[in-house]
């Protein structure tokens, strides 16, 4: 097995281990033949033309590139997004924007376009369907039968007994979904650098990623970090919310208790609320 990465696309980061990989030509001509059936064989055939350090609101985009004719915009998530779709709208409009740059637009004559195809490749802790398409009507304020904008972008979940032929038939995208796994169960039992560190050393002696992993391996410790930390940084804003929602939800409704009168005690048997904790958001509130 070879997966010694080549440099194809000059970006001043790679922000994930999924971009380290995908962003050479071979691997990503392995991962567009399992999604689509096809057997193409020469890596040059395929233009990668990801978008150079192209950010909004700190996002970038992953993978895109063009092979036949077609544009493939390919982007892994550990955290379900519903933007996802209007994020690969502001891609592929500044793709196709640097693909005319020395076009006409003005002229009579047609200015012929790649047209794209939009996956997301999501491997995040919380149950996703097995394949989810995602459209940017959805977001729409305005529900419309017939929008004059769509775009549908597929998602395909990469976690263990999702997909299996995927992972099987491109066995890069297998061996790096089998990475990630390790990395977070042994998370689970050991601080964060010694799981990153456990899961590359038995991936090398198993074979899995084994090549890649030696050539990248200090680059690849110091991605998996980040990545993973801001996997559980973006978790921890979220149950953040939840909470702070909750609490101010207790806050409201204590609040309407105490206007009628009612004691500490009353109003915690009334809510189900823990006597401590309703003591606590009166004193807040005073």
């Amino acid at each position: 097995m070879s997966n010694g990465i080549k440099q194809t696309v000059n970006r001043t980061f790679k922000s994930s281990v999924f971009v380290m990989l995908f962003s050479d030509a071979a691997e990503a001509l392995k991962l567009y033949n399992a999604v689509n059936g096809t057997n193409y064989k020469d890596p040059e055939e395929l233009e990668i033309n990801t978008l150079d350090n192209a950010i909004y609101m700190g996002i970038k985009n992953d993978v895109s590139f063009v092979i036949d004719s077609r544009l493939s915009l390919y982007e892994h998530q550990s955290t379900y997004s519903p933007n996802l779709p209007l994020r690969f709208l502001m891609y592929v409009a500044d793709l196709y924007s640097s693909m005319t740059r020395q076009k006409d637009l003005y002229s009579e004559k047609v200015v012929k376009l790649p047209p794209p195809k939009f996956l997301i490749f999501y491997n995040g802790e919380k149950p996703r369907a097995e394949r989810e398409v995602l459209r940017l009507s959805d977001a729409y304020q305005v529900r419309e039968e017939q929008p004059s904008l769509e775009l549908e972008a597929v998602m395909l979940n990469i976690n263990p007994g999702n997909n299996p032929e995927l992972l099987k038939v491109c066995k890069t995208l297998g061996d790096y979904a089998e990475y990630v796994e390790r990395v977070r169960r042994y998370a689970g039992e050991m601080n964060l650098p010694e799981a990153v560190e456990r899961a590359i050393t038995e991936c090398i002696q198993e074979g899995i990623l084994a090549d890649f992993l030696e050539r990248n391996r200090a680059e690849v410790k110091k991605v998996s970090l980040y990545e993973y930390d801001a996997e559980r940084h973006m978790r921890q804003i979220k149950e953040d919310g939840i909470e702070e929602g909750r609490n101010t939800l207790l806050k409201e409704l204590i609040e309407k208790k105490r206007k009628k009168g009612l004691s500490v005690e009353e109003i915690a048997e009334i809510l189900e609320a823990d006597l401590e904790t309703v003591r606590t958001l009166i004193e807040e509130r005073n």
